[in-house]
């Protein structure tokens, strides 16, 4: 055995600052300080013979590897903390970086500055990335995804208690993929027209397809697409240096078509920035303690709305083409906030029943998006 040590060539490679940095700040996503098992809170660093740095961090829930090309390397693995490790990464001079392991230490030289820090053995570091080899393949388009990350994630449920609803249900039906989420309090549809081979529903917890969404904009990978491999249990996205993998939500979704109100009494076309900006002023005045409450009184072409608390009262009037009856009727003022901040759409359609059904909000055209808003009851 001791021969065996002393004829073992130790881990090495050289890297610039940056590179490492930028590379350090995609996998250290998937590193939790939540844990009791000490190997979770490390990034395996392990070089193979055509130096490349594979980088890998799990929290069992959601794994991210990241290759990056590396100079005079030795190849070899092993585990560092994460959180010790990034931070001296990130505080050394912007310029080559040599990281080399010895006999279960680790040594990172840098101009003038040397450390060594413990190291971890790998062999201990989950294996993140076990294919199944029954995967089903679907390509986005990056900038489409992200968008439709952005326009559910906030209506997902934040309570880690509520199962399924801290998810965003991702619909492939024939021509058609929609994302939807919901809170209890809201509900956010982004659809997208595309050819799926089978017909599946996964969901996917918001939180992390917040942080796949966020890899995307920091990955410097030229490729406008993405690929999604998804088995029974998981879904891997592939991007040119990076791949995430992500545990599926286990449960049903709610039937959430059956929500949708399939009837509406009053229908109101409206500039979407006026609205959202005069519903911003007016929850300025809108308590926390009473449901950030705006009340919108809907008639002829005019909405008015108005908030009031002890210290004062605010109204403010909107311009609107409405057909169908009147309506008043009170809201969350940031829950109407949440989906109007996301919609890019210069006109929007608000449809309403009556004071104490939901309002859905829906584009004048087609059917890209629908945010369904709870009402507030209004006090006597």
């Amino acid at each position: 055995p001791t021969l065996s040590l002393l004829s073992r060539e130790f881990m090495k490679f050289s890297c610039k600052q940056q590179t490492l940095t930028k590379a350090l700040n995609i996998v250290s996503k998937a590193v939790t300080i939540r844990t009791t098992i000490p190997i979770l809170k490390g990034i395996l660093l392990k070089v193979d013979e055509e130096g490349m740095l594979t980088m890998s961090a799990s929290d069992l829930d959601l794994s991210i590897e990241k290759k990056v090309k590396v100079e005079n390397s030795v190849p070899g693995s092993i585990v560092v903390l994460s959180k010790l490790f990034g931070d001296i990464i990130r505080k050394l001079p912007d310029g080559e970086i040599i990281v080399e392991e010895t006999e279960g230490k680790v040594n990172i030289k840098c101009a003038s500055s040397e450390f060594n820090i413990i190291g971890l053995p790998s062999d201990e570091f989950p294996n993140i990335n076990p294919t199944e080899g029954n995967e089903e393949k679907i390509v986005f388009d990056k900038e489409i995804l992200k968008d439709m990350i952005r326009k559910t994630s906030f209506a997902a449920s934040i309570d880690e208690n509520k199962g399924v609803i801290t998810g965003i249900l991702i619909e492939m039906e024939e021509n058609t993929l929609n994302m939807v989420a919901v809170d209890g309090f809201r509900m956010a549809i982004a659809r997208e027209a595309m050819k799926n081979k089978e017909r599946e529903n996964i969901i996917i917890s918001a939180k992390i397809l917040s942080e796949i969404s966020r890899i995307i904009s920091e990955s410097e990978d030229d490729r406008d697409d993405i690929e999604v491999l998804l088995s029974d249990k998981k879904a891997v996205f592939v991007m040119e240096d990076t791949k995430v993998v992500s545990r599926l939500l286990e449960g049903k979704f709610m039937d959430y078509k059956r929500i949708l109100p399939s009837e509406n009494g009053c229908r109101v076309v409206l500039n979407k920035n006026d609205f959202m900006d005069s519903v911003e002023r007016a929850s300025l005045l809108a308590k926390v303690g009473k449901n950030n409450l705006v009340k919108l009184d809907i008639k002829d072409s005019v909405i008015e709305i108005t908030s009031k608390s002890e210290e004062g009262n605010v109204k403010e009037e909107v311009i609107i083409t409405k057909e169908g009856e009147d309506v008043t009727i009170g809201f969350n003022s940031k829950y109407l906030l949440d989906a109007l901040k996301v919609i890019e759409d210069e006109s929007i359609v608000l449809l309403f029943n009556n004071s104490v059904s939901p309002c859905l909000i829906k584009p004048v055209s087609g059917d890209s998006f629908e945010y369904l808003v709870l009402p507030v009851r209004l006090g006597q």
